[in-house]
């Protein structure tokens, strides 16, 4: 796979057991581009470490006054530095496309993976680890997987080298075959608190980031509350621990580069000393004692890839155990689409709660718990919290549709829905029926003006569909943020569209003309709508109560406000001294009522 052969017709299916396993996952997909990567770092570092060798041969020559020798040498000191050249070009180029490429498999996968899960995913997994995941994670797991085949290059040339000398010069060579594991090993044990310093950072890095979206995300409502030097001081301490971490993470790096500087200069003294003693001694030739002395200098370049190694292990690990973690990830109840392709067509049923949304019909249901309505919704939209509670539609378990015929036949819109950054045109250019255009569901949600504040707020756009929506249209009121949204479902037309508080934030002229808009829309369609707006449910087919998680009544707005107590004090907001005192009056008249027909009775 190259670079401009991206994105990947198919990622695959990684292995997110653990960090280490989905790390093994990806080098495994990537074996021909680490093929190339640890051939070519073979011949850079093999290049580099036979100058000493060259070095050694010409001064032999130049004391034994061989010119041949000298110009042979020559030769193979020009074949070295090619080799250098077009070894260190071409790993470069591998390297980085090994880089990239497994940066890519992972973003494709972490898509492919918010895809299926929707909005189940912040639920479950915090936004700001998310975030940290789809951006400096992907980096560092894929400079492990990059690093992986230099690495490999590297002690490969070590040990041919450390061969090498044993039998160019046995005297001095089994030093340098000794030295060389203990210089590679020596930081071994220093490893263990690197990574759990290394760990302690991205965690709190992490947080930092966490903290720092929450913060720019309620950024209006803080100012309004007055509370953003609050939140910005918890942002300066959490940003001052990550520097912290950081300081002390460093400190223990540049120990293990300090023992990876002093070691092999130990063992660079050992042989000058050694070599001395052999050359006086008469056993060991100037040259020889040249080439094993520029050997052991040369060796620290393909060594410190020992630390990087460790190093990109021990950043990545953190992060391809977050990366793992997200996509292990499943809907509640998948069982992979086990129907063939097909949207039926029918009642929308929840048998956990005993909601029935008829074919055809706008289904008004009111729930006195927010978060318990949040969920029935994520749940007629084929993600239930927990197996065995599969909505049907038509009879058909939902979780037993393809996902993309599940999400063709229902659609959901939270109470907190997402507009992304881009023009009027993109944020309505969604998959849909093709029944309902633009301008139909931009009318029926009341968004003309919607339409005129985002043509103040781009003033080169001509056409009001040009206009900028800002990243989640802060520039915008909560309402017209909602009415937006809502214009957005409405284009799609699914067969079954679930509405979750659309109009909370809307105030109620234009909240009834979106109650007719929702209804003439939507005519000959499911719809089911989560409120407590009277006049929503005044415009309902059907009004379904539900309390303590089962349907506890059913009818219409006007029969439920006069004959059910519970539905009447949520839809009214009546308080319980207002119902109490509602109930002695209705006594009282009731009691009033019954002396009058005894009296005329007398």
């Amino acid at each position: 796979m190259q670079i401009q052969d991206l994105p990947y017709p198919d990622p695959g299916v990684p292995d997110a057991r653990s960090g280490p396993r989905f790390l093994w996952w990806l080098g495994r997909k990537q074996l021909g581009g680490q093929a190339k990567s640890l051939v070519w770092g073979l011949l850079h570092f093999l290049s580099v470490c036979g100058l000493p060798f060259c070095v050694g041969l010409a001064v032999q020559a130049v004391v034994e006054r061989s010119g041949a020798r000298l110009a042979l040498t020559g030769g193979l000191l020009l074949l070295c530095g090619a080799g250098i050249a077009l070894g260190d070009t071409m790993l470069h180029r591998t390297a980085v496309t090994n880089w990239i490429t497994a940066a890519a498999r992972v973003q494709q996968l972490l898509a492919r993976r918010t895809a299926v899960l929707g909005s189940a995913l912040t639920r479950r997994v915090a936004a700001g680890e998310v975030v940290a995941v789809s951006t400096g994670d992907v980096e560092k797991i894929g400079w492990f997987v990059e690093a992986v085949s230099r690495f490999g290059a590297a002690a490969l040339t070590v040990v041919a080298v450390c061969v090498g000398l044993v039998v160019y010069q046995p005297a001095l060579g089994v030093i340098v075959a000794v030295g060389v594991p203990v210089v590679a090993l020596a930081v071994l044990p220093l490893l263990p608190r690197a990574t759990r310093r290394a760990d302690i950072q991205r965690e709190k890095a992490g947080r930092a980031t966490e903290l720092a979206s929450d913060t720019v995300a309620g950024l209006r409502v803080l100012r309004g509350i007055g509370g953003e030097e609050l939140f910005l001081n918890r942002y300066r301490r959490a940003s001052q621990e990550v520097r912290t971490a950081a300081v002390r993470s460093a400190r223990m790096w540049s120990l293990i580069s300090a023992v990876q500087v002093l070691l092999p200069g130990l063992l660079m003294i050992a042989v000058v000393w050694r070599g001395v003693q052999l050359a006086h001694e008469g056993r060991i030739a100037v040259g020889e004692l040249v080439t094993v002395y520029s050997a052991v200098m040369l060796l620290t370049y393909p060594l410190q890839h020992f630390e990087e190694i460790a190093m990109a292990y021990s950043f990545s690990r953190p992060s391809a155990r977050r990366a793992a973690r997200v996509l292990s990830l499943e809907r509640a109840t998948d069982s992979g689409g086990s129907r063939e392709a097909g949207v039926p067509t029918g009642d929308l049923y929840d048998p956990h709660t005993g909601l029935l949304a008829p074919e055809g019909l706008l289904t008004a249901v009111v729930c006195g718990d927010p978060d318990a309505a949040g969920v029935l919704a994520e749940r007629l939209g084929g993600h239930p919290a927990e197996e065995g509670t599969s909505v049907l539609l038509g009879g058909v378990p939902l979780d037993e549709l393809p996902l993309d015929s599940a999400r063709t036949a229902v659609l959901v819109q939270d109470k907190d829905p997402v507009l992304l950054s881009g023009s009027l045109r993109e944020l309505l250019d969604v998959p849909a029926s093709g029944k309902v255009s633009a301008a139909d569901a931009l009318a029926a949600a009341q968004c003309g003006d919607v339409l005129d504040a985002l043509t103040q707020g781009s003033p080169t756009a001509e056409d009001p569909m040009d206009a900028r929506i800002t990243e989640r249209g802060r520039s915008l009121s909560g309402g017209q943020r909602q009415r937006l949204a809502l214009a957005r479902s409405l284009v799609t037309d699914p067969q079954s569209l679930v509405l979750d508080e659309p109009t909370s934030a809307v105030d109620s002229h234009t909240e009834a003309r979106i109650a007719e808009g929702i209804r003439e829309l939507r005519a000959g369609r499911t719809t089911v709508v989560f409120t407590s707006s009277p006049l929503l449910l005044d415009r309902a087919d059907r009004v379904v109560l539900l309390h303590e998680g089962e349907v506890a009544a059913v009818g219409l707005h006007g029969e439920l406000v006069r004959s059910e107590p519970r539905y009447r004090a949520i839809v009214t907001r009546e308080t319980d001294d207002e119902a109490a005192a509602r109930s002695d009056a209705l006594a009282e008249l009731e009691e009033l009522h019954e002396l009058d027909e005894i009296e005329e009775s007398a």
